[in-house]
């Protein structure tokens, strides 16, 4: 007799609740909604020279935000980001106008960016230091002290037009540092969502207890996750110099701040393990967003800055009771 033929049943794909597509999907809502209400109240806003406008002004807190983001997905957090920045300008510009070639001088301050970030990671785990904002503390205020002392206190200006298309040029109409953004971005959600180490950055967000018994390598991934933001930061100067036409050594001043809000707004989550790269090109795309319409509704800066300070508490307190339901 033959054996009676087995039916395996398929695997359930697990059901989303209302909580995760709304963490999901709503940066993109609300970015969504604000072009809309901003397209309605000011027709400049919606010529596409202005949308191009848009993009090209978020570029250096896209690049900063998706570093900042994977140091976040620990639970983490790096507020030196704006401080290597300036530190990264001030070292490509010195490196041109002495003579190295574009290409080396921009190798160098992606490495420096690097170097620094893997530092504040090797100085977090090593000395098991109680909270990430300790380092990173003190390198944003190193790597500001050694801007202004290789600078002068001096901007460094008159680039080379090689090393400046970085930062405004265009390629078939689109400005070189979208297109670059676009670049990272893409490696960046491949790296998140493609390969054991982002994976194992989820993990160690998660729960870096957990993490470690199941045989993830803690603290060699934190190292590269800060390394990982310090790269991201030395991007972020290149494209910032090549559209200052400078290596200003205030470059990137409070923009950790807004690297950590468009993480936030973009449905990052400071207890860890929650984030996205779509999610944070929104958070920065939102912030850019605010900032263009208010400015061509006549609404003062100061105004912006207090409007955008609420999204971000509001957001946040939103995340802390999402939290709270999720832990009953």
């Amino acid at each position: 007799m033959k054996a009676a033929a087995q039916t395996v049943p398929f695997p359930q794909v697990p059901r989303l609740t209302g909580a995760a597509v709304l963490r999901r999907f709503g940066p993109l809502l609300g970015l969504v909604v604000l072009c809309g209400v901003f397209g309605g109240l000011s027709e400049p806003f919606r010529t596409g020279e202005n949308a191009v406008n848009v993009l090209r002004q978020s570029a250096v807190n896209a690049l900063l935000a998706l570093g900042q983001m994977v140091v976040i997905l620990t639970a983490g957090i790096d507020v030196s980001v704006g401080s290597i920045l300036g530190l990264c300008c001030v070292l490509a510009a010195l490196l041109l106008k002495a003579g190295v070639p574009a290409v080396l001088s921009i190798l160098a301050a992606l490495a420096a960016g690097a170097a620094l970030g893997a530092v504040n990671g090797v100085l977090l785990t090593k000395l098991r230091l109680p909270h990430p904002f300790i380092p990173t503390l003190g390198m944003m205020n190193v790597a500001r002290g050694l801007a202004l002392v290789m600078a002068g206190g001096l901007p460094i200006s008159d680039l080379p037009v090689r090393f400046r298309v970085w930062g405004a040029g265009t390629v078939a109409g689109l400005p070189v540092p979208v297109i670059v953004v676009g670049l990272c971005y893409v490696l960046g959600h491949v790296f998140l969502t493609r390969t054991t180490p982002g994976r194992d950055l989820y993990a160690i967000g998660g729960n870096a207890r957990a993490a470690l018994l199941c045989g993830v390598p803690v603290d060699s991934r934190l190292i590269l996750a800060y390394g990982f933001s310090g790269l991201t930061a030395g991007i972020a100067a290149v494209v910032l110099a090549g559209r200052m036409n400078s290596g200003f050594p205030l470059a990137g001043s409070g923009a950790e701040l807004d690297s950590i809000a468009a993480v936030i707004l973009g449905g990052g989550s400071f207890f860890g393990g929650v984030g996205t790269a779509a999610g944070t090109l929104a958070g920065a795309l939102i912030m850019a967003v605010l900032r263009n319409g208010l400015n061509l509704l006549n609404v003062s800066a100061y105004w912006q800055t207090v409007m955008i300070g609420v999204a971000i508490v509001v957001t946040v307190w939103i995340d802390m009771l999402r939290q709270k339901a999720a832990n009953r």
